[in-house]
């Protein structure tokens, strides 16, 4: 039987000739194609996997009890070490892959970092073991055919650039220090029964052995792939997706070390029936010479246009010279891709459903974070302390049921709004003009360079107030009339009006 590699050579001939050249290339493509299978869920019935406890088989054979069972092993671990290592938890963390191995790296502020050393999780010395690269400063750019685009530069906003592994690293440690603890990897969630005083998971490796084991809570962090949350939200788990792929590399011949590119669009959409999409590129420094660099774009979930990981990963290096100029010595250490999640909470709060009796979900399998912004990884930064504190009282008072693990969440009601702004930035090839996002964009990025600095940071780090944001939109209106027809045509009825709940939730919300 042929390889992946070779099954793409013709159809991806720019991302077979660049995984050809990388050790692991065919894992990789496995890996990608597996989260590419996202698309296909979508389209299928919804798999039961929450069953009643009373179906759970005669036979079943209890491997292990636990406090909580992580399914997922990337920033489960995060969480994962705190119940542990501040609340005495006994925790089980599983992966289908190998915990502690991320598909992507991170960028974000010292600053949000130090969250991690405040509630005790971290030593700061071992928060800077982390941070590959600090940068001075960043800067927003959207493409303009005459050139006149505005260049918006921002200090502290995602300024060091995470050895994300490293990270998770550290994390699986702490929770491994602990006797009783479990780390498995390879193993894939089947389906879990509910009871009323606990829950049990079932497992498969990859010989097709099942295993079972019992817990007070099963946390769902399996990411935007999640049947849990497929069930749970009635297959309808994200109503926005951000399609992302990247190398981490070195050669490049014209970049700068002490600058991050925050959001760069280099060209108009592409109009392409089918491709209908507004390219957008990210790049950081990473440790010593190496640079990373994504491309992306935002889309609806439900869209027709191709959003494969595989077809936009041959765009990357197709295009990719058109964004850096690459050199004799170019060389590719490792790509990282994933789909980011955005959910629209139609609604004064939040109305995606999180939880279930004894089930929670965090990260992207929640998917409560900015597309825009901090995404998965900052969310789960800012929001440790009380996801820890809130899901330990939970299970000391014995309240794990739906109604009391609903309440606890990574929603943040600005986040929430201003995540909505990636409607804005999702192109449709059979209604906008071919710069329309840029365009849109680069009057934003005018309006920010005319205000105080803060207001741009804000933006960036998902801190905005809502009289801040009035501001801007008032200033928008003012200069770009525009965007009032733009926003009906964008968002329609439903999708005003849904905004406006927004709006007013976060006003009457309490500040956290």
């Amino acid at each position: 039987m042929s390889s992946l590699l070779t099954q793409i050579q013709l159809t991806h001939p720019y991302l077979y000739k660049a995984f050809s050249a990388l050790a692991d290339g065919e894992q990789h493509l496995h890996h990608i194609k597996e989260v590419d299978r996202y698309w296909e869920l979508l389209k299928h019935p919804v798999q039961q996997v929450i069953i009643p406890g009373m179906n759970l088989p005669k036979d079943a054979v209890i491997s292990g009890e636990y406090d909580l069972i992580y399914a997922g092993g990337t920033l489960s671990l995060l969480h994962a070490a705190v119940m542990t290592k501040q609340y005495g938890r006994k925790v089980m963390v599983f992966d289908r892959q190998t915990p502690a191995k991320s598909t992507r790296d991170w960028n974000i502020s010292r600053n949000e970092l130090l969250n991690l050393s405040a509630i005790g999780l971290f030593t700061e010395s071992e928060i800077d073991s982390v941070i590959v690269r600090r940068y001075k400063t960043g800067w927003v750019e959207f493409y303009k055919p005459d050139g006149s685009q505005k260049r918006l530069f921002m200090e502290n906003v995602l300024d060091c650039a995470v050895n994300a592994d490293k990270l998770l690293g550290l994390a699986k440690d702490k929770v491994m220090m602990v006797p009783g603890n479990t780390l498995l990897a390879e193993i894939s969630f089947t389906c879990c029964y509910q009871f009323d005083d606990y829950i049990v998971v079932k497992v498969v490796d990859r010989k097709g052995k099942e295993y079972y084991y019992k817990a007070k809570v099963l946390v769902d962090v399996m990411g935007i792939l999640s049947p849990i949350a497929m069930q749970l939200n009635e297959g309808v788990p994200q109503t926005h997706v951000c399609p992302t792929v990247g190398t981490i590399a070195s050669g490049f011949e014209d970049v700068d070390f002490d600058t991050g590119e925050i959001l760069a669009s280099i060209g108009p959409a592409d109009t392409v029936p089918g491709k209908g999409r507004q390219l957008i590129w990210e790049g950081f420094p990473a440790e010593d010479s190496q640079y990373i660099t994504y491309l992306f774009f935002y889309d609806e979930a439900d869209s027709p246009n191709d959003k494969s990981l595989l077809s936009l990963f041959d765009t990357y290096f197709r295009k990719l010279p058109d964004y850096k100029k690459i050199g004799s010595e170019f060389v590719v250490h490792r790509p990282v891709y994933g789909i980011i999640p955005a959910y629209f909470h139609n609604g004064f709060n939040r109305t995606r459903e999180i939880a279930d009796d004894r089930i929670i979900l965090f990260g992207d399998a929640a998917s409560l974070a900015s597309p825009l912004t901090f995404c998965g990884f900052g969310s789960m930064v800012r929001n440790l302390p009380h996801l820890t504190a809130d899901l330990d009282h939970a299970i000391a008072e014995n309240n794990l049921s739906k109604k009391h693990l609903d309440k606890i969440s990574a929603y943040e009601p600005n986040v929430a709004s201003m995540a909505n702004l990636m409607k804005y930035m999702c192109f449709n090839s059979a209604t906008d003009e071919p710069n329309f996002v840029n365009d849109l964009m680069n009057e934003v990025m005018i309006v920010l360079d005319e205000l105080p600095e803060r207001y741009r940071q804000a933006m960036f780090r998902d801190e905005m107030k809502i009289e801040d944001l009035m501001q801007v939109m008032l200033r928008l209106g003012l200069r770009y009339p525009k965007v009032l027809t733009v926003t009906w045509e964008k968002l329609g009825v439903q999708g005003s009006i849904g905004f406006f709940k927004n709006i007013v939730g976060w006003a009457f919300s309490p500040v956290r």
